[in-house]
């Protein structure tokens, strides 16, 4: 009963503290990219931070994190995980869904920093309107973060890795930074209980470019659903029979 009462409070001040953050940094988000930057970091580090004394949940980011032009393809489970790769990645451009861009505060964020909107439609059509925004996306160099599977999966869920991810491998030759997490099991994608313990966010080998789009994608979910499965037991979470 405790743990859910600490939930609720930690959920009450965190969604009340993003409008402030957004208004308190707008001055400078307006006419700074940077200045945009800077507000989402710190309302991810103030999230993280509040976390750890408020409901005993301490986020830790593991491996090399990139920090030149790279793919980075990963596991997501929950809000909680887009934090942690945001703060952690010195220049990140998220590949999301266009009806973010009209949520408030978030929206007008994400616009400031060009974060890369695509529409949701059949899968030619998508695949070939994402490649278009990517290349219009890549003003400035950055990390291009996709997640592979198209959205939040929970612990032990199959959703399969969708082709998108191989053909932007493909068209951007650049190295692929997989991206394993277990996010999910103490931030659940629904719901407003938050389990205590080390949420983590890991960055694994890399996959060099060159891969026909079959192995790519092969290779790359051997990777992040072996490591994501590791995370999980690591922090407690037994699939169910």
């Amino acid at each position: 009963m405790l743990q859910w009462v600490r939930s609720i409070l930690y959920i009450i001040q965190a969604t009340t503290a993003m409008p402030i953050f957004g208004l308190v940094f707008a001055p400078w988000a307006m006419f700074s990219k940077r200045g945009a930057y800077t507000a989402c970091k710190s309302y991810a580090a103030w999230c993280m931070w509040t976390a750890r004394w408020m409901i005993g949940l301490r986020c830790e980011v593991r491996g090399t994190v990139p920090d030149g032009e790279v793919l980075v393809a990963a596991k997501h489970q929950s809000f909680l995980d887009i934090m942690m790769i945001f703060h952690a990645l010195p220049r990140a451009k998220f590949i999301m869904k266009r009806e973010i861009l009209w949520t408030p505060v978030i929206g007008q964020y994400t616009k400031r920093m060009q974060m890369i909107a695509v529409d949701r439609g059949k899968r030619g059509k998508a695949i070939s309107k994402m490649l278009a925004d990517v290349d219009a996306g890549r003003i400035e160099p950055g990390q291009i973060v996709i997640y592979p599977q198209g959205t939040r999966v929970a612990p032990g869920a199959h959703v399969p890795y969708k082709v998108g991810t191989a053909v932007l491998y493909g068209q951007l030759e650049q190295t692929c930074v997989p991206v394993a997490t277990n996010a999910g099991y103490f931030w659940p994608r629904r719901g407003l209980y938050r389990r205590s313990g080390v949420a983590v966010v890991e960055f694994l080998n890399p996959i060099a470019p060159g891969l026909g789009k079959e192995e790519f994608v092969k290779v790359l979910e051997s990777k992040v659903e072996t490591a994501s499965d590791t995370l999980l037991a690591e922090a407690g979470w037994v699939r169910d029979a």
